[in-house]
């Protein structure tokens, strides 16, 4: 059975080292007006930057981990762009549920979708929603993109196929430690 390390390989003074570091780039950044978190919704071709930046905070919303930091649910998301500009049904879905969506938020909050603070009304909204044909795409497809993606199956102790190495039986199967010693 195979022990995992649960201590932090991290200490105070890598974190020191790289903040110290990073707080010149970001004051850089927003001084010449690029907002750093936004910057990749702006290679979208078919669908707004704000209608991407709302999908993430739907992806967020459905399929919470907070251990997860935003780049992974925009790797989810970036391929829907592609999709919509090849297929206008496709477009045409998910421009009108995130419109659909903003409207109930601007209705409750009098604010779009993205911009409620609490999780807890973003869910309340999502669960008006969830019998449409929108979040039923977006969860649907969120299943395969956000967690097929290899560097995400470490966090959750996913070690990835085992038949090129004897599978399961040889390796994996006994490997939980989360269960009582018998």
């Amino acid at each position: 059975m195979r022990e995992v390390d649960r201590r932090s390989k991290y200490d105070r003074r890598v974190f020191l080292k790289g903040a110290a570091t990073a707080v010149p780039t970001v004051a850089i950044a927003t001084s010449a007006g690029l907002a750093v978190s936004d910057a990749w919704a702006d290679d979208a071709t078919t669908l707004t930057p704000a209608t991407l930046k709302t999908l993430v905070k739907v992806a967020r919303d459905i399929y919470p981990h907070d251990f997860l930091g935003d780049s992974y649910y925009i790797a989810a998301i970036k391929p829907w762009d592609g999709k919509a500009a090849k297929d206008p049904a496709t477009k045409a879905l998910i421009n009108d549920g995130v419109a659909h969506l903003d409207q109930e938020a601007n209705d409750r909050h009098k604010m779009p979708y993205a911009q409620v603070a609490w999780e807890n009304d973003r869910v309340a909204l999502l669960q008006r929603i969830e019998q449409t044909a929108f979040f039923q795409k977006i969860r649907g497809d969120l299943v395969v993109s956000l967690y097929n993606q290899k560097e995400l199956w470490p966090k959750f102790g996913y070690e990835g196929s085992s038949a090129e190495y004897g599978g399961y039986m040889k390796r994996g199967f006994a490997d939980i430690d989360w269960l009582p010693k018998a």
